[in-house]
């Protein structure tokens, strides 16, 4: 096969090297589930101070909670020890700054063909839009109250975290 992922599998056999996670259980040993932005200036586990095995994480454009991630927070909450959950977008996000049509049309003129068929998740009052997915949540009849969420606002400029809800 070719080279386009040689650097990865490198990187990967450095890892694996003294990789010592293999005995692993999958439960989040801190109890903790982030629902997050795939943002890559978003480093989840460590702006929490948490380490391999501490947490589930379920990342997506605007760090909404879709029906996906509350799948996952259910399976978290009820099958991997997870009794606080994160909802954590951030600072200038691509999905608060364009519009559904601005995103169709580049995506659009990137892959040259028409994208107007192709949704996607726009976030236009990034604060009411936290307040739903966090209010989703908590009313959600299999995650029961004694589970605590929080809404927070990452700032990918100072790396800090503000609770909003």
């Amino acid at each position: 096969m070719g080279d386009e992922f040689d650097d990865l599998l490198a990187a990967n056999a450095a890892y694996a090297a003294d990789f010592k996670g293999g005995d692993f259980d999958g439960i989040a040993h801190a109890g903790v589930a982030i629902v997050t932005c795939m943002d890559s200036r978003i480093d989840p586990l460590r702006m929490l101070g948490l380490h391999h095995g501490d947490a589930k994480i379920f990342r997506n454009p605007g760090g909404r909670v879709t029906p996906q991630a509350v799948e996952a927070l259910v399976l978290g909450v009820h099958l991997l020890n997870v009794n606080r959950i994160l909802v954590i977008p951030h600072t200038r996000c691509a999905m608060t700054a364009s519009t559904q049509e601005e995103l169709r049309e580049r995506v659009g003129r990137s892959a040259g063909q028409d994208a107007a068929w192709q949704e996607f998740d726009v976030v236009e009052d990034q604060m009411a839009a936290l307040e739903e997915d966090v209010a989703k949540i908590r009313s959600h009849p299999l995650i029961p109250h004694s589970v605590k969420v929080g809404g927070f606002l990452y700032d990918v400029d100072t790396g800090r975290l503000e609770r909003m809800l």
